[in-house]
């Protein structure tokens, strides 16, 4: 109901308005062509004026509602070095933001149709054509160098110290992979993913390396002031590893991995301190569209001390015990062996 509510709402404004362009085409053809023409210019170069002074008061204001509400401060060193990247964008933008459209729009009301003024013809100057062509295109390639030198350093070599995570992203999960005491991920093999057997990533058993690496769901644990490499996987379809509190973002291809690396600056309690929201929470979504639960894909992450996260690590239990203790048979009951004891032979008993 609400819905054609709505819709006739949207249609008799759309006939209001198409009828007050017509009363005003008439009145425009009684009063006269010209007279009509001078008095639109009139209120055009008015209305100029007034969407100038409002347009930029509404901006203003935009920034001062939304200024350090929408992304927060930068979790990481690499996302405190793109903060001032775009921070320098905006200053930039905004400056010629500012002037271009306050000609624009100053022009629009001075300069508007007069018999007493004639326009002044000027089609060619190289001078002016050479400035606003380089520098604008020495701006923006400055602009581009710093996002490229950027991007490199979080897509290139971690440090030595660094600690490894394998992301690996599911319609519509995120499975996590720690190795284990040899620091080495074991090998896998995408036909032997089965969620039934508890091999949501194909882990090799045949391989020793894995028998010791921790998996673990939705939640991934790293340790603060300690860099981390992510190495980024996909069992499906192409998602995207948004991490947008650290200011990184990187596609998760099936059958292609993909790496950044960075460093967390704040645990998740000092966050919620800093942002005075004790309900606050690292979050890592899927930027790509992904399928029909896509709104749905993230987990979080929990970035600890290192004590905390040797204590959370004890806690875990690794891959392959999972697998191998549901495969393992159930011991017999306590009575069933006892009963067994007593009607076995006396020799085997003994044996026994």
């Amino acid at each position: 109901m609400s819905t054609i509510f709505l819709f006739a709402i949207l249609l008799m404004g759309f006939v209001i308005t198409f009828q007050i362009a017509k009363a005003s085409e008439y009145v425009g053809i009684l009063k006269g062509e010209k007279k009509n023409n001078e008095q639109n210019n009139r209120i055009n170069g008015f209305l100029m004026i007034v969407f100038l002074v409002l347009g930029l008061i509404g901006v203003y204001w935009c920034n001062e509602l939304f200024k350090g509400k929408i992304l927060g401060k930068a979790a990481s060193d690499h996302g405190e070095k793109i903060d001032s990247m775009l921070y320098i964008t905006i200053a930039i933008t905004g400056v010629v933001f500012f002037i271009t459209q306050i000609l624009l729009f100053w022009f629009s009301f001075k300069y508007q149709y007069s018999e007493k003024r004639k326009g002044y013809y000027f089609p060619h100057n190289n001078k002016l054509e050479v400035i606003w062509t380089v520098v604008p295109a020495i701006a923006l390639t400055v602009l581009v160098g710093f996002g490229l030198m950027y991007w490199f350093q979080i897509t290139g070599e971690a440090p030595k110290n660094a600690m490894q995570v394998e992301v690996t992203g599911k319609q519509f999960n995120w499975i996590f992979r720690y190795p284990g005491k040899d620091n080495v991920f074991g090998n896998k093999y995408y036909k032997n993913i089965s969620d039934a057997e508890n091999n949501s990533l194909g882990l090799l058993w045949d391989d020793p390396k894995t028998h010791d690496d921790i998996v673990v769901t939705n939640t991934m644990y790293l340790v603060v002031n300690q860099p981390v490499k992510l190495i980024i996987n996909s069992r499906d379809v192409i998602h995207d590893v948004g991490l947008v509190a650290f200011r990184m973002k990187m596609d998760a291809v099936p059958g292609t991995p993909t790496t950044i690396w960075f460093t967390p600056k704040y645990t998740t309690q000092e966050m919620k301190k800093m942002t005075n929201n004790p309900d606050f929470e690292y979050e890592i979504s899927c930027d790509q569209m992904c399928g029909k639960s896509h709104f749905s894909m993230k987990g979080t992450v929990q970035v600890v001390t290192p004590e905390e996260f040797i204590l959370w690590r004890a806690k875990q239990v690794p891959n392959y015990a999972q697998v191998m203790k549901d495969k393992m048979p159930p011991l017999p009951a306590a009575d069933s062996v006892k009963t067994t004891a007593v009607n076995m032979p006396a020799k085997l008993v003994a044996a026994n």
